[in-house]
């Protein structure tokens, strides 16, 4: 992948400072360039080098072509009609070598934004994507705002404006050199001091006016972040919206975010039309400061010695240097208001990668799992804990991260294989922060967590409150996560399948689809109610066939004679339970065992193990499974 390992560059979050133009956007900045050309020969260095190859051949023809009218004044002055055909050819074939080098350039410039684009985001998602980075942005972390429009919008905007100013900022330092020289040879040293003083003068301005625009550029970001986001919340919630009749109030709060984006926004261009007064004084006094530099030499009779037609020519070609210098310097200024949204974006772009490379060195120092990938080749090497032991807790004290409210204190408990595990209490005591620090998504205040397992089908999969569907076909959907590792499907795996399917209730949905692989372009959320979201979870549960299955509050949606059908098939499947609800129905699945007691009025109940293995047939006759009771051979891995 393009960037590579997330922990192998730039440094950690540091203290956070106002968005400006500074020592912290520079480092900001180059830590990105590391990014966008890391590598050789990566694409994006050599394209890099060829549009500096580019720009160089075009500002040869460039230059080739200013020198054509100083030409044309001593041709037509001397009445040379062989002269002028020959350089009206010449200059033909000059305009057409710069338009196919300018037009290359445009070209090169855009492939570097798409290569500059996929490095740098392929990048970010590798650090996103690593553990639960993206958790803990998105619901333990207060201090990035919308990681998701950073990744996707500031991006594309970040990469877009630097590569329409790359052609220009890579050939300026050998422009001004050779102009220099160039200016310096026609004028003596007046010349190009004038022009570097102007320059610097212009640079100072720019920068006094260009560092409030950087601020409120962030803010607007933030904001337009923020307005998305509230019409994403009612695409999202549409129909519970509608139940509440609540089109009223939403329009009311969607218009106030769009005020308080549209007022940062006048501000902004507030702010903007002092920079664009500035570049634009500087752009028509560039022009004056050219026709000042070549007066002083004429006017001191340097060149008294010409005839008027030499002279015009020499003014002319002298003109072309000494603007060519300043157009170079104003166009450098010129790119103010461009390298403004440059560095807005690399703050925001920055900020995320800071707090990115800092969550990926961050390691809990109280929690420990045997691996952290899936594993579907089974474990390898020697376990300090017994294997059939997942979890092992002692003296687990947990508080909200974001309050510090005391949910649970000094819980020591092990989850072995084949005693299942109900946690109930009532609502706040944590029954659900507790599956997230056995999931390694919080921290506990105190105490240690070992998960002895493996993710997977060989290990522990949770089932959550609000399960999770992503875009695809059905078939991706039961198999999940397993897409990209999972060996290719075929006509056994699909009878799995549509078993587990019908096992889970949802036999019409092959038919609703269209077949198990059939793309499909609706969200899932938006066609299947809240119980056949619930089937769903579980259908891919039975596919995954783990030895524990962390399930919470996972048949609220559903009655309790399929509730029970459902636990019953886990635990035909071999599969541990670990389970927080609220129904008192969910005891049934709990055969005997201790009941150790949580804070809060919360406990757990361990069911006794399941029946040892033994090998028989179903009612159907068909051989079953030498782990799984009543289950046909052909369903279980």
């Amino acid at each position: 992948m393009a960037g590579g390992s997330c922990r192998a560059r730039g440094a950690g979050a540091g203290g956070r400072a106002g968005p400006r133009l500074d020592g912290l956007f520079v480092r900001r900045f180059l830590r990105l360039q590391a990014v966008l050309l890391l590598g050789w020969p990566s694409p994006g260095a050599l394209m890099f080098l060829t549009l500096l190859g580019v720009a160089l051949l075009e500002q040869l023809a460039i230059y080739q072509v200013g020198l054509i009218p100083s030409r044309y004044y001593e041709v037509l002055g001397n009445k040379d009609l062989s002269g002028f055909k020959t350089l009206t050819a010449v200059c033909l074939a000059l305009i057409v070598v710069s338009s196919t080098l300018k037009s290359f350039d445009q070209f090169i410039c855009n492939m570097l934004y798409v290569s500059w684009r996929k490095s740098l985001t392929e990048y970010l998602h590798s650090c996103y994507f690593q553990g639960q980075a993206y958790y803990s942005l998105h619901v333990l972390r207060e201090d990035i705002d919308n990681p998701d429009q950073r990744i996707s919008q500031d991006v594309e905007k970040f990469c877009r404006q630097l590569s329409s100013v790359a052609s220009k900022l890579i050939v300026s330092p050998f422009t001004l050199a050779y102009y220099t020289y160039q200016c310096f040879h026609s004028t003596g040293w007046l010349g190009p001091v004038s022009i570097f003083g102007y320059f610097l003068i212009g640079t100072i301005i720019n920068k006094v006016l260009m560092s409030p625009i950087v601020s409120k550029l962030v803010q607007q970001e933030k904001l337009e972040g923020d307005f998305r986001f509230k019409h994403m919340q009612i695409r999202v919630n549409a129909e519970q919206a509608a139940f509440y009749r609540a089109g009223r109030v939403e329009h009311m709060r969607t218009d106030r975010r769009l005020q308080s984006l549209l007022q940062t926004q006048r501000e902004l261009i507030g702010k903007e039309l002092w920079l664009y007064i500035g570049i634009n004084t500087f752009d028509y006094l560039g022009s004056i400061l050219s026709y000042v530099v070549i007066a002083i030499p004429i006017f001191s009779g340097v060149y008294s010695d010409l005839s008027p037609t030499e002279l015009s020519a020499l003014v002319s070609k002298n003109t072309f240097v000494s603007m060519y210098l300043i157009n170079c310097f104003s166009q450098l200024i010129d790119l103010s208001s461009t390298m403004t949204d440059v560095a807005g974006y690399t703050h925001r772009i920055g900020e995320l990668q800071e707090s990115l490379l800092s969550l990926g060195r961050k390691k809990s120092g109280n929690y420990s799992e045997a691996k952290a990938s899936w594993d579907l080749d089974g474990d390898s090497g020697e376990d300090p804990e017994p294997r059939d032991t997942a979890f092992l807790l002692e003296q687990v004290t947990l508080s909200v991260p974001s309050s510090g409210k005391l949910l649970i204190k000094d819980l020591s408990l092990r989850i072995s294989q084949g005693n299942s595990v109900m946690i109930v209490g009532n609502t706040g005591t944590g029954k659900t922060s507790l599956l997230r620090v056995l999931g390694g998504l919080w921290e506990s205040t105190r105490g240690s967590i070992k998960m002895l397992t493996c993710f997977g089908p060989r290990g522990v999969v949770f089932l959550p409150q609000r399960p999770f569907f992503t875009d695809g076909s059905l078939r991706e959907q039961v198999i999940y996560p397993l897409k990209e590792i999972y060996p290719v499907s075929g006509s056994a795996d699909d009878e799995r399948i549509v078993r587990f399917l019908e096992l889970a209730g949802l036999a019409d949905l092959l038919k609703r689809t269209g077949g198990l692989d059939e793309q499909v372009d609706w969200n899932w959320y938006d066609i299947l109610s809240p119980g056949e979201m619930q089937r769903l979870s579980f259908a891919r549960l039975f596919y995954l066939q783990p030895k524990y299955a962390v399930l919470d509050e996972a048949t609220s949606a559903l009655t309790e004679e399929v509730e029970h059908e459902l636990y019953r098939v886990c635990l035909q499947l071999g599969m541990t339970l670990i389970s927080v609800g609220h129904r008192a129905s969910l005891q049934k699945v709990r055969r005997g065992g201790s009941t150790p007691c949580l804070p809060g009025g919360g406990k757990t109940e361990e069911a006794e193990k399941v029946p040892g293995e033994q090998r028989g047939v179903t009612e159907a006759g068909e051989p079953h499974c030498a782990r799984h009771r009543d289950i046909p051979q052909s369903l279980c891995y």
